[in-house]
């Protein structure tokens, strides 16, 4: 899967969030990556998205590692049950 990453949440600031319980659990010390699914859109694709009235399609990754805000990034992950929410298995 290939994702921007739009924010990047430690697991020490878990508690300056409001997030899902199961989110918290299933996180365990791991960091959230909040992203943009597919990546960083050209500048046609974002005119288009605009005009269209397309949302952006957000989603979480659950992650051993941190990554930089702004990045592209390209994972294996496998769906979680909670709705947007992915674990990281490997970095491609």
């Amino acid at each position: 899967m290939r994702a921007e990453v739009i924010h990047v949440v430690a697991p020490d600031e878990f508690n300056e969030y409001e997030l899902q319980p199961e989110l918290t659990e299933r996180a365990g010390g791991k960091y959230l990556l909040v992203c943009r699914k597919g990546g960083s859109p050209s500048w046609f694709e974002r005119v288009k998205m605009f005009f269209r009235r397309e949302a952006i399609e957000a989603i979480t990754l659950i992650s051993e590692e941190p990554r930089e805000e702004g990045v592209d990034i390209d994972v294996t992950v496998t769906e979680t049950d909670l709705h947007g929410v992915y674990e990281v298995v490997s970095e491609e």
